[in-house]
């Protein structure tokens, strides 16, 4: 079953085509890596899936939601409820907590609940830094965090934007193994963008992408 389908897609800027005819299907709890060189489109096939933005010309299709002609408003709501966003750069907010950041999230979703909140660090291995600020973890811990605020209510896709790149092999390995449990325990998509063959090599399947097209 395609949980996710891009037909025809192409972002048009001016005279620049950042996406050229993308065509793409992802299949319900894969696991899917995109790589390419700087400025060959994939973040912003990324930002187009993750209702970030709309592709100029094709459709998308999101968990049997076509969000192609949806207004900004409704791809807010889209994104909320079956999308989890992980950065390179961890966005959390400095001066909340590390359970905090996790129950904010809960709050743009629904009602903060600690107790889940803490079931979710716990679940990736930080119950014991639940009451530190982001500044006194370490770069693993912060996206540990950030993993576990991403899944706190199961989105449909989790889209992860070099998820490693700030991170030594040590911790890298760590975030990669939380995301194969995920992937593998909650038949978690993912959709993971990285410039590491090594970290691509996890996924069940490699794209890539030059000059707005799928090799």
């Amino acid at each position: 079953m395609n949980i996710l389908t891009l037909k025809d897609v192409s972002k048009i800027y001016g005279e620049l085509k950042a996406l050229d005819n993308i065509n793409l299907t992802v299949e319900k709890g894969e696991w899917l890596a995109i790589m390419g060189p700087s400025g060959s489109g994939k973040t912003t096939m990324m930002n187009i899936i993750g209702c970030m933005d709309k592709a100029s010309i094709g459709e998308v299709i999101l968990d049997d939601t076509n969000i192609s002609k949806l207004s900004p408003k409704e791809l807010t709501e889209i994104r909320r409820d079956k999308i989890g966003l992980i950065f390179q750069q961890f966005h959390l907010v400095n001066y909340l907590t590390a359970v905090e950041n996790i129950m904010m999230a809960q709050y743009y979703h629904s009602m903060p609940d600690e107790e889940e909140a803490m079931a979710a660090l716990e679940a990736v291995g930080l119950a014991d830094r639940a009451k530190h600020l982001p500044n006194q973890l370490s770069g693993g811990q912060r996206q540990r965090v950030a993993i576990a605020r991403s899944l706190i209510y199961r989105p449909s896709i989790l889209l992860a934007d070099e998820p490693t790149g700030n991170l030594d092999r040590k911790n890298s390995d760590e975030i990669i193994g939380l995301l194969k449990l995920s992937n593998k325990n909650y038949k978690q998509t993912i959709i993971m963008i990285t410039h590491d063959e090594r970290i691509a090599l996890e996924a069940d399947r490699i794209i890539k992408i030059e000059d707005g097209e799928i090799l």
